[in-house]
């Protein structure tokens, strides 16, 4: 009897948990066990190892295997454990050193020919690994230029299984090991962004998008078909700065654990994220049958979540919004386990005024009755609206708008807006936050409290039931993000006068 070990990882969320990966080899019937919690994927991994095996003339004992995920109450998902398994087999039977390959993570699906086919969650899973102190990380060649991200770790890509094999044979006989480069994966073209040039008139939403992007303010259009509603939404991402580099790993391990990296190893730009308006409650918050998937809200994570058409959307869906527009984490239960997701976006909701779209101004071409077009915006809840700092009503494009002068590039606004973002992040620096769109309302009418006569406006609108606390609290929010658009050291009245108009304009229309 022998016993052979090495190491992977299992992820819930994006949080990984180092495994160890025990395999005995003993006499007797045919078999090959897996324990630990294995869900279907890897309880599948025996015959493909068998295979594997069997046809890179690498041998595996007839007896009895019997492979131990521990910790063994942790759910395992996936089949990236196929070459930590067969590793560990593999030491079991002699045929690999078991001292060397004991504490490396390997992570990789097997082949039936033997080559390692990569997998998704690479990137989170060495992270997890270094912060348990692995130093060494065995990953498919075609993973190795996300897993090589992580500093501080060694990072060996491997394309088949017996050159792994033959690699740890040279480290057992203390030979030269021979250099094994990551080759980055293609140059991806660069993404072309939406530039604001493109939208014609429309300087009201135009003033309020660069608010919401300087700020970080969530925003809600209403507006007649063809207005540019969406037109709008989508040069957002073309004003937001470039991802910090925590935060572009983070942005990263999220896309990695959904498969969907493509070209682009390490996103650098906010991401955009529009789910149609079908989408079902797991679909935008996360979940699903199986493992616990990322939803919308997390994929557009540092980035923009635009709903068009939102008031199509399910109640349920758009009322589940709520949780993660305040916490900016979404926690997903089931039974038998958790997963919690970064979930930190700009929310962007688009809608028609009622149901034909044609109720604006005076309404006259307006087919839809009184009650059709109060039960359409009634889809989007007051709590949830509460939460949306920027309320705008945008208004059918004009000829003398098109006559006119074209609107700045984004290249100009973003400057403006990294500017902006500068003085929050100098303001607010040992706080807990950044940017004035997540400044706690405490903070703002505590250490940060401005004077009574320039909150007057706002004190007003609180005393009749116009705004509520938490619009308040969002009020000085924005009245700080134009100021700081302004270059002025605290808001005046004027700034909380705008930051007012915007939050009621739509309402008002």
């Amino acid at each position: 009897m022998s016993l052979g070990r090495t190491r992977s990882v299992t992820l819930r969320g994006i949080d990984g948990t180092v495994v160890d990966v025990e395999a005995n080899a003993s006499q007797g019937l045919p078999a090959f066990t897996i324990t630990g919690m294995p869900d279907a994927a890897c309880r599948q991994s025996p015959e493909r190892i068998r295979a594997a095996c069997g046809n890179s003339e690498l041998e595996l004992p007839s007896g009895r295997i019997t492979v131990n995920l521990s910790p063994a109450a942790l759910p395992k998902h996936g089949s990236g454990f196929d070459l930590a398994i067969a590793v560990a087999a593999l030491a079991a039977t002699g045929a690999v050193d078991g001292e060397v390959v004991r504490d490396i993570v390997h992570l990789g699906e097997l082949a039936l020919d033997g080559s390692i086919r990569p997998v998704h969650g690479v990137l989170p899973a060495v992270l997890a690994a270094v912060a348990a102190g692995v130093t060494h990380v065995v990953v498919p060649a075609a993973n190795a230029a996300e897993a090589a991200l992580v500093p501080g770790v060694l990072v060996t890509p491997m394309r088949t299984l017996p050159e792994l094999v033959a690699r740890y044979d040279l480290v057992r006989k203390r030979r030269p090991l021979p250099d094994l480069p990551i080759h980055p994966p293609a140059a991806a073209v660069p993404r072309a962004l939406p530039d604001l040039c493109d939208v014609s008139g429309q300087q009201e939403a135009r003033h309020a998008l660069e608010v919401a992007a300087a700020g970080g303010h969530h925003m809600a259009m209403i507006g007649p078909p063809g207005a540019g509603k969406t037109m709008i939404a989508e040069r957002l991402p073309g004003i937001l700065p470039p991802l910090e580099r925590a935060e572009a790993l983070e942005v990263t391990a999220i896309h990695s654990v959904l498969g969907a990296l493509g070209a682009e190893v390490l996103i650098e730009r906010a991401p955009f994220v529009a789910p149609h308006h079908g989408a079902s409650m797991a679909a935008v918050i996360g979940g699903g049958s199986g493992p616990i998937r990322p939803g919308a809200v997390s994929r557009a994570h540092r980035g923009v979540l635009f709903l068009d058409e939102s008031p199509e959307f399910r109640r349920d869906v758009l009322d589940a919004l709520r949780q993660p527009l305040e916490a900016g984490r979404v926690t997903i239960a089931r039974a038998d386990r958790v997963a919690t997701y970064p979930a930190r976006f700009q929310l962007v909701l688009a809608a028609n005024p009622c149901p034909c779209g044609k109720n604006f101004g005076k309404g006259g071409a307006c087919s839809c009755s009184v009650l059709m077009r109060r039960g359409y915006l009634n889809k989007l809840s007051g709590p949830l609206m509460d939460r949306v700092d920027v309320h705008l009503q945008v208004a059918p494009v004009t000829r003398a708008s098109l006559a006119g002068p074209g609107g700045e590039p984004s290249a100009a606004v973003a400057a403006r807006v990294v500017r902006a973002r500068e003085r929050q992040a100098r303001r607010w620096h040992g706080c807990g936050w950044l940017i004035n769109g997540t400044a706690p309302g405490p903070a703002l009418r505590g250490r940060w409290r401005l004077p009574r006569e320039t909150t007057a406006v706002l004190d007003r609108a609180l005393e009749t039931g116009t705004l509520t606390m938490r619009g308040y609290d969002r009020c000085l929010r924005v009245g700080w993000t134009l100021a700081d658009l302004q270059e002025s050291d605290a808001p005046g009245p004027e700034h909380l006068l705008q930051a007012l108009a915007l939050r009621t304009s739509a309402a008002a229309a």
